[in-house]
């Protein structure tokens, strides 16, 4: 949408533009509290500790940060809100068993009074759509089609609704089809937003016809990065069914692999490891991490906001098996356990041992490989994996974390490049000297293993 700047008239649309709304929507996410039903206790969580810190919804701390300072105490994890995918439209409305009512919102709720795209959207119901989750309330209504029942991965599409769509995209002109708004958007991504399937093909269809499926918004997401985003399995499936950059990325280098490991959305990871089998696993961003490194962050962050709520909450549960399982997927396809950061050199086992995230850590050891003593004891920035675990001063699962990677083959006598071991960077007291004990014992019987190989020979 374009206004004349110079005019001292207001422009005729006065309504908020996308970007406006985006960003209202990122300060309601920023100042929410989790509700009572997502959690299985009748203690609730203080507003400060559970309130969102950071406004950006891809984050990705400490990938180059130095290790200079590895035997300061342990951070005390502290509750944290996930922000929301940027373009958000997640799961229809439903209830987990603990009744938490999960969110229906997307930050293009509004776009069909934005001058320039009202008639392009489909206007198939006079009543607005009503949020349940108090949550994460909207201050204007969603007038997205109401879906009556969530398809499944596959599921066909409505053939009457989609020829509704091809006739309504067809009496467009060229440069109406093809606009892009102040934000960059087409049509296209705003149908992707919203999650309107058919409305989705049919306007990519058009959109390819003349060379601009993958044409990219303000943050540079192509309309399958916003697909992804919004948590479409479907529509995602159909984009690159019909042709669009399956590795394309935007202004973060981040591809759809990314996206969807980062903000662990199982379904559409499934759709594009299947759709295409020229996805790239090793792909990487611009902090220097593949996906896989994106999930192992994401997934961490979570089991620190599940660990630093102080209860069972249901939610966060949920979230943070999802994101396991993408974790897992893209093993299971062939990302390389093996691959290193650019940046830090680290492996998802370095930053999985890193955050303390024992689940994550357990579940990497348990993976069969031929050179495991070799992968445990990868360095990064000299440090290995032992050594950040020594680290870990003052958490839960310090010691657990120690003993899993001694019994895999965990080299204590490995030295960093200021000439530590492990040991010396165990915390002072009881709690460190108990922990000294554990390793001194398996140096002494790595250097006997040793020293009786050397007699055989």
């Amino acid at each position: 949408m374009h206004v004349d700047k110079s005019s001292k008239e207001k422009p005729y649309c006065t309504l908020p533009t996308v970007k406006k709304l985006l960003e209202q929507k990122r300060k309601r996410e920023t100042s929410f509290v989790l509700p009572p039903c997502c959690t299985a206790s009748t203690s609730s969580v203080p507003a400060t500790a559970a309130t969102q810190s950071s406004t950006e919804p891809f984050t990705c701390e400490g990938t180059s940060s130095s290790y200079s300072n590895m035997a300061m105490s342990y951070e005390q994890w502290t509750p944290v809100v996930e922000p929301s995918p940027s373009y958000y439209n997640t799961h229809p409305a439903s209830s987990d068993a603990a009744g938490c009512s999960l969110p229906i919102t997307s930050e293009y709720s509004a776009l069909q009074h934005v001058q320039g795209f009202r008639d392009a959207i489909p206007q198939t119901h006079d009543n607005p759509l009503a949020v349940t989750d108090l949550c994460m309330a909207s201050s204007w209504s969603l007038l997205a089609p109401i879906q009556t029942a969530q398809q499944g991965f596959g599921s066909p599409m409505d053939v009457s609704k989609l020829e509704e769509a091809r006739m309504l995209v067809r009496g467009m002109d060229q440069s109406r089809a093809t606009r892009q708004d102040e934000d960059g958007d087409t049509i296209l991504h705003i149908y992707a937003a919203k999650g309107l399937r058919e409305y989705s093909f049919a306007a990519a269809e058009r959109l390819r016809d003349v060379g601009k499926l993958d044409v990219k918004e303000h943050k540079g997401k192509t309309a399958l990065l916003v697909g992804v985003t919004a948590n479409q399995p479907e529509i995602v499936r159909d984009l690159l069914s019909l042709g669009a950059d399956i590795n394309a990325c935007d202004v973060k280098g981040q591809t759809a692999l990314h996206l969807a490991a980062h903000y662990g959305l199982p379904a559409v990871l499934q759709a594009i490891l299947s759709s295409r089998p020229d996805v790239d696993l090793e792909a990487r961003n611009f902090e220097g991490m593949t996906p896989l490194h994106s999930a192992a962050i994401s997934h961490s962050a979570t089991m620190k906001a599940l660990s630093g709520s102080g209860m069972l909450d249901v939610c966060l549960q949920n979230r943070a098996t999802e994101k396991l399982s993408c974790v897992q997927m893209l093993l299971n396809t062939g990302a390389s356990l093996l691959s290193q950061e650019i940046k830090s050199s680290k492996t998802v086992l370095h930053l999985a041992v890193k955050e303390g995230n024992v689940d994550l850590v357990r579940y990497l050891l348990s993976i069969p490989l031929q050179n495991m003593k070799d992968f445990v004891n990868l360095k990064a920035h000299g440090h290995t994996a032992l050594h950040m675990a020594a680290g870990l001063h003052g958490n839960p699962h310090q010691e657990e974390i120690l003993r899993l990677l001694l019994s895999i083959g965990a080299d204590p006598s490995i030295r960093n490049l200021e000439n530590n071991q492990p040991a010396h960077l165990l915390q002072s007291g009881h709690q460190g000297e108990q922990l000294k004990l554990i390793l001194k014992k398996r140096s002494a019987s790595s250097r006997r293993r040793i020293m009786s190989s050397q007699d055989q020979e």
